[in-house]
């Protein structure tokens, strides 16, 4: 413990720095970010600008199997309950092992801070939960994020929740544990979404089998394996390769965006073991077959992959509808027009095909030398001239005079 001269200097140094601007001041209710420093037996450290490090619980901390879910370095959000700035404490959540009052449930719906509570009945409107002595109330509605048949198995068993509403000065609260799951879903969802790159190889789980491939869950976000990129040889049916439910490993080929959101294309073939698919040469004329038709234009699929083909790049006549003029199996001849080197996207077109081709005749007929056969059908025609009249210079043999 500090000498009561040295707590004093820390006291006057900090209430210096703070009017300098150099420590933040904090309020007790708000949330704020720091860095973990230090993991303790009972508490975890965070940096949070202040010239002590604000403290919480550890017990807060731990998943369902007790572990930390922190470590050093990582970034902690928390609700600021003790603003002193030579001792804050903050917590990621309330009433875990600890009273919690009415201060402290205005805090938590505020702030949207989780709030640990125990199941003590259930009934058919929902669960009546008991935080830390105050009453509570679970609609049936807000126990999951989807329908739950039989609440019983509840009863008993204590839930981290999110405060809703509070009545009658805090004797009566609303409390939602589907609110909490969602804005940690969508929070994981978004962190998952930043780690999806193409190229990048995941770990997933095939959630949905179509005759067309499988979606893949990754962490949140639904990716789509198509049955030509489940394996190296052809698959007749999705499910002799893959099962619902079974984990898998993909590569990311790319994200395409569409009306319904962003579509990730996924494939199992080509992982690392795998030879990577060949890119399109510039100018190289591709033969191709039409994999589908949407609202702008066609996907075609060629033996270096899948690319989209523009409405206006397709060889149509006025008012046609390319979805009849172009049928699915339908064969094609595409080119390479742009390849987006983030979502692996190509765009290919029909109409320059004939460009290409007729850039590669100029470029034959420009390369090709002068040949000894244009010369030699020259010098044959001043030889024929020559075996007419002669050649200059000679005299003509004289004739019989008449």
């Amino acid at each position: 413990m500090c000498p009561p001269d040295d707590f004093a200097s820390l006291m006057q140094a900090s209430s210096q720095k703070s009017k300098d601007g150099g420590f933040k001041k904090l309020r007790r209710g708000e949330i704020i970010e720091g860095t973990v420093v230090q993991v303790g037996q009972d508490a975890v450290y965070v940096d949070v600008g202040t010239p002590t490090e604000a403290r919480v619980d550890r017990v807060g901390l731990l998943d369902d199997e007790g572990n930390l879910r922190v470590a050093v370095g990582d970034r902690l959000k928390g609700t600021v309950i003790d603003a002193r700035m030579d001792a804050p404490v903050l917590a990621v959540s309330f009433g875990k092992n600890s009273p919690v009052d009415r201060e402290s449930l205005s805090i938590a719906f505020e702030t949207k801070t989780p709030i640990f509570g125990k199941v003590t009945k259930v009934n058919k409107g929902g669960l009546e939960v008991d935080i830390a002595g105050t009453r509570a109330f679970c609609p049936a509605s807000h126990v999951e994020l989807s329908h739950v048949e039989d609440l019983s198995v509840y009863e008993g068993q204590e839930f981290e929740f999110q405060v809703m509403e509070i009545r009658e000065q805090g004797r009566n609260v609303v409390v939602s544990r589907r609110a909490l799951l969602e804005a940690r879903r969508e929070a994981t969802t978004a962190e998952a979404r930043g780690k999806i790159t193409a190229g990048a190889e995941m770990e997933g789980t095939v959630t949905t089998i179509t005759k067309h491939g499988a979606v893949v869950d990754l962490q949140g976000v639904n990716g789509f394996i198509h049955v030509s990129e489940l394996a190296s040889h052809r698959v007749d049916r999705v499910e002799d390769v893959v099962q619902k439910g079974q984990k898998v490993t993909v590569r990311v080929l790319g994200i395409e965006p569409g009306d319904r959101g962003e579509r990730i294309r996924l494939s199992m073939k080509q992982l690392s073991g795998a030879a990577p698919e060949p890119k399109p040469a510039a100018d190289e004329i591709l033969e191709g077959a039409v994999a589908r038709a949407v609202g702008g234009g066609l996907v075609v699929r060629t033996s270096k992959g899948e690319g989209f083909v523009p409405v206006r790049e397709l060889e149509l006549a006025p008012g046609a509808d390319h979805r009849k003029a172009f049928p699915v199996g339908k064969a094609l001849r595409v080119v390479m027009v742009s390849h987006d080197s983030d979502s692996g996207r190509m765009t290919f077109s029909v109409k320059g095909v004939a460009n290409v081709e007729e850039r590669a005749n100029f470029r034959s007929f420009a390369s090709t030398p002068k040949s000894e056969t244009s010369t030699a059908s020259f010098g044959s025609l001043g030889d024929l001239l020559k075996g007419k009249i002669g050649s200059p210079g000679k005299a003509k043999p004289a004739g019989k005079s008449r």
